[in-house]
Order: structure tokens, then sequence, then C-alpha cells
């Protein structure tokens, strides 16, 4: 097994990036600290280069490369960011990129990865089955693998995160990070612990993925069957074993949080923080949010990217504003003649609500002749909102069901 990464590899790859990634913001969330009772702050790593973190590890590993090992080339697997810190970084050392990814991969994703220059290989419906394909690619080319996170260097750049928070912020209390694979949160933990041994360092694992969180219960390296997120940046059924170690070591626990509290997140992140981040990125702050990390202090939750699906984000949008009774659909009867679904209007426009879609349907099976069931979606402020449409379109003689 290689050496274990320490604090001066962390401090030189730091050294080595400090012109070519950028120094993220610190941010200290008034809204966010309001709701959970303590100083909360956001170390923004979907504001960096290619979206996330991890450009850092990529550039790191690229740089330590022998002349001959950069003119093979490298490989690397990836669900999307990782793709585009590797593609990034090695279009700048002018070195070829192989970069496999997962057939669902988001689109997006793919894409910026293209567009950094990568020959973008489709492979496997998870992160383990395009790791497979890469090696066999590896194998068979030459190229020089650079893993996600099992490696000293991509640990060290990751780790270069912590630095910058220990520079922001002396009297950091906690910090938390996402774990997938463990390479962002391995290095932040050793470059933290070496030099500020009592903050605390928690992570975050999403419910349906968490072989780190088992496999610190029992201090021994544990892998799952599936890895079942939307949270793809972090869906990891096989930790590595660098990583673990360190992990096991200098990090003080880790935590699960469900997709839904994630989803949840991401919607808040975007309406009250106006931030645009993936749900790897979010799980972080939705554990604090949700009360899995203990709210002592000055916190740092650590968003570790932005690269989420536009078409994704709708979805997220679109659930979290019917979960927040901001949009429902009613469905009722009406009489079927000229002016009758006018006047059910009139009603829900007293209301001010907002119509976005009807549907009248008169020949319905189930529907009395001389009748029409109409269904009608709704902009509504919020529950109290929608209870005061409900109640007024029942005084005025509608039978009123939500569907």
């Amino acid at each position: 097994m290689k050496h274990r990464v320490t604090l001066e590899d962390i401090q030189q790859a730091h050294a080595a990036m400090r012109n070519i990634v950028h120094k993220t913001p610190l941010d200290r969330s008034r809204t966010f600290s309001a709701m959970v009772g303590c100083d909360l702050y956001l170390k923004l790593e979907n504001l960096q280069k290619t979206g996330s973190f991890k450009l850092r590890g990529a550039y790191n590993k690229i740089h330590s490369l022998t002349e001959n090992e950069k003119k093979q080339g490298v490989i690397a697997a990836s669900a999307g960011n990782h793709a585009q810190g590797v593609a990034y970084a090695a279009s700048s050392a002018g070195i070829k990129s192989t970069i496999v990814m997962p057939e669902a991969a988001p689109l997006a994703k793919t894409m910026a990865t293209r567009g950094y220059g990568a020959e973008v290989v489709l492979h496997g419906t998870s992160y383990d089955e395009a790791f497979q394909k890469a090696q066999a690619i590896q194998r068979e080319t030459g190229q020089t693998f650079i893993h996600a996170f099992n490696d000293d260097a991509v640990i060290a750049g990751q780790g270069t995160v912590g630095l910058e928070i220990l520079e922001d912020l002396e009297d950091v209390s906690a910090i938390v990070v996402p774990i997938g694979g463990g390479g962002l949160i391995a290095g932040v933990a050793m470059a933290v612990k070496e030099l500020a041994p009592h903050v605390k360092i928690f992570g975050v694992q999403a419910q349906g993925a968490p072989a780190v969180y088992m496999s610190k219960r029992v201090h021994s390296l544990k892998t799952t069957p599936d890895a079942v997120t939307f949270a793809d940046g972090i869906a990891v059924k096989v930790p590595g074993d660098i990583t673990f170690a360190i992990i096991d070591k200098y990090v003080d626990d880790v935590v699960v949080i469900d997709d839904e509290a994630t989803a949840n997140t991401i919607l808040m992140l975007l309406e009250r923080a106006k931030l645009m981040v993936e749900g790897a990125g979010a799980v972080s702050l939705a554990a604090v949010l949700h009360g899995r990390i203990p709210s002592q202090g000055k916190i740092v939750s650590v968003i570790s990217g932005g690269n989420i699906d536009v078409n994704f984000i709708s979805r997220i949008i679109e659930r979290g504003l019917v979960k927040a009774g901001r949009r429902i659909k009613i469905s009722t009867l009406i009489a079927d003649r000229p002016g009758a679904l006018q006047k059910l209007l009139s009603v829900v426009a007293l209301q001010r609500a907002n119509v976005i879609h009807i549907y009248h349907d008169r020949v319905e099976r189930n529907v009395p002749l001389s009748q029409a069931v109409v269904e009608i979606s709704l902009e509504t402020r919020d529950w109290l909102h929608t209870e005061e449409i409900l109640a007024n379109l029942r005084q005025a003689g509608y039978t009123v069901e939500m569907i």
C-alpha cells in the first residue's frame, strides 16, 4: 500500500496550485445560521473552476507525473466532476485525456468534459462499472490512471480545501464534508487535524450509498451491493482503502441523509442563497439543517460542487413547490353549460391563486351527463392559502378533491 498522505504533501499541493485554482469564498449564511442557531458558513467549491473541488486533486496528480507518464496521456473514471477536473487539468498541461463515464451521467457533465478536451467513453450504469472499463482501457493503452479518490496526490490536492478554511476562519469549530469515495474528506481531515486537532470533522453520505458510514462504525472497510441516490457524485459502492485509513483515524463521525432532505436543501440554496448546487454538494448542508450535526460554535459546510443537470433542477423545483403547498392540483365537477367554467375560475381568482393549467372533460366515462370534470393546476402561496381556496370553493357549492 502507498505511503500515507502527509500535511507537507497538502501544503506543497497548495503552493503548486495557488495560481491555478480559485480560492473559493467562505460565506457566512445569515439565513441558514438563523435556522440552526449557530454561525454557519458555506465553503463554495461549486464556484471552483469546472464547478467542483475535483480540479484540485486532478491538477495535483497531473502536476506530479513524470514527463514519460505525461506523454502516455491520462485516463480516469468519473460520474462527472472528476472527469471535468482531469479534462481541464490535462488540457492545461497539453496532455491527452480519456474519461469513462456511466451511461446515465448527466448530459451537462458529459458535454462539459468533452468541452474541456477529453475523449469521453460512456459505459455501465454506475461509477464502479465505469471504473472497471477504464482499467481495461488503461491496460491496453498504457495511459496513466488518475483515480477519482484513492490516490495520495489526489487526496493531497483535495486537502487544500481544508487549508483555505483554516486561513479564512481560524476559530472554526467543525467542518462538514460530503463523502463518496472519501478523497475530499480524507484530505480535509488530514490538513485540519494536523494543524488544529480540536476542530471536529464530520462526514455525510447519501442514505442509499452508505459504504463509508458502515465502515466507520466497525473500523473496517465495507462495500455496498448498490449505491442508490440521485447524488451521482457520491454514489460509490466501494470506498478507497487509502482514503478510509485516513477517515478512520481523523474523522470524528460519519452520518447519512436521505435524498428527500438533500433535494429540499438544493431548492433552499437556489431560493435563499441564489446558489446552484448538485446533490453531492448539498448533502453536507442538508445534514446540518436536519439536525444530524451538533449545532455549536462556527460550522463550515463544504458545498463540494454545482454541476447539476438543468432538467433535474426543474424536477426538484416542481417537487419542492408541491411539498410546500405552493403548487396544487384540484378536481371538481361543474355543469356542462356556457359560463360554468368561468364561474368556477372566478372563485379561484378571488383567492389570488394563479392558474397554471386546466383540463376540462365532458365525456369521461364516470362523469354524469350534463356535467364535466375539471382539473386545475394552481400556483399558491403556501398550505394556508391552499386551505382557504378549498374552503371557498366548497362554500360556493363545489365538491373539490386534491389530486
